[in-house]
């Protein structure tokens, strides 16, 4: 294997960001092995509050994972058998909680500018048998929340937010994880509030719901029996380590997705006018840029360029939910947008730290494949 150039620029680098908070990591580490208290307790009691405060809700309920976040909001729902209106343009996860819970998934189209959910979308996809739709905010971007809160609402809908890659990210000044009956969060390691390892949350003002999410989390005991279990429930806690970090990195996350957005702006300026097309941002969304994704006329030769030169990539996602085996029997027709942006799309570089001669390199190596033009803007 060939040794990659000197200047070459990572996809993600999260070692870079540990190393501005790395003596807070290094106490907290010291601080949970030396109570030996892993699971709950006060550090994950501490990160609820914390992140319900944060997102501008009542109640958060610290789970393993973001799939179970949002499987575990469908369960508590009680939707099996019913129809959720789900954007064909999401990670396959989002799909895979509804059919876990028994309930039915229906596909709609994204808006062409920003890849992501509309209230028409969702008007147009409304049946009797509906009982919910997954507003999905994607790359780090939230739809238009009003318009569709507006729709589920007048249809009798439940409005649940899959808000993964979207920590911090606000519509209309309003943060995401507060729109919906309920939002799902992942803190995989990649995302911009990010764990050691697997982590989620659930985010909910209904006081209600989120009793009911805590005891299926935990295999479905009585908040205050321990021994009696009144529902079937699962495995899906949030440890003591986890929630120690998310809470040390909480304190950073606003910061971070500033360093996120300006990297964009750089981003933007270097590519305007070239037929490489960021996907679109709107005016009323503050996005926080968890994926930096653009659109390119001929992605084979971008991606062997990229590698030529050493630029990190990724694809999210070449084969959209809706044409993955597994789903494909729940959608009869087709999504033109979701699947003419699926042979499009390429993620660059995007971290708190990247610096603006790294967002340099992956242009020109952009600019050199797509375009005929000299590459001569710079700073």
């Amino acid at each position: 294997m060939s040794a990659l150039p000197v200047d070459a620029v990572p996809f993600l680098d999260l070692g870079a960001q540990h190393d501005e908070i790395r003596a807070e990591l290094d106490r907290a580490w010291a601080r949970i092995t030396a109570t030996n208290a892993y699971i709950g307790g006060g550090n994950v009691e501490a990160f609820e509050a914390e992140f319900a405060a944060y997102c501008g809700v009542s109640h958060c309920v610290g789970v393993a994972n973001g799939t179970d976040a949002l499987t575990l909001i469908l369960a508590a729902l009680d939707i099996a058998g019913l129809e959720v209106i789900v954007p064909g343009n999401t990670f396959v996860a989002t799909v895979e909680a509804i059919v876990s819970v028994g309930a039915i998934p229906v596909f709609v189209d994204v808006d062409p500018q920003t890849l992501l959910l509309t209230a028409d979308h969702v008007a147009e996809a409304i049946t009797a048998n509906t009982a919910a739709v997954i507003a999905v905010h994607l790359y780090g971007q939230m739809p238009d929340m009003v318009a569709i809160a507006k729709v589920a609402d007048g249809a009798g809908i439940a409005l649940v937010e899959d808000a993964a890659q979207a920590h911090g990210a606000s519509w209309s000044n309003r943060r995401a994880g507060s729109y919906g009956r309920a939002a799902a969060f992942s803190f995989y390691p990649g995302k911009n509030l990010g764990a050691f390892g697997d982590a989620g949350a659930v985010t909910t003002d209904d006081a209600d719901l989120s009793r009911r999410l805590r005891v299926i989390a935990n295999h479905g005991r009585a908040l205050d029996e321990w021994h009696v279990h009144d529902v079937a429930g699962c495995n899906s806690r949030l440890d003591a380590l986890q929630a120690a970090i998310l809470s040390i990195k909480l304190g950073r996350l606003d910061s971070w997705n500033a360093r996120r957005r300006a990297a964009a702006n750089h981003y933007q300026y270097l590519l305007e006018g070239t037929s490489c097309v960021l996907v679109s941002q709107d005016p009323r969304a503050t996005s926080v840029h968890h994926l930096e994704v653009l659109r390119v006329p001929d992605r084979n030769a971008v991606l062997a360029e990229l590698d030529t030169r050493g630029i990190g990539w990724g694809l999210h996602y070449p084969v959209p939910s809706h044409q993955q085996r597994a789903y494909a029997r729940f959608a009869p027709h087709p999504l033109p947008v979701t699947e003419q942006a699926a042979d499009e799309i390429v993620s660059v570089p995007m971290f708190p730290t990247i610096s603006r001669h790294q967002i340099e390199r992956v242009c020109e190596a952009l600019v050199a494949v797509t375009e005929e033009s000299t590459y001569g803007k710079t700073g």
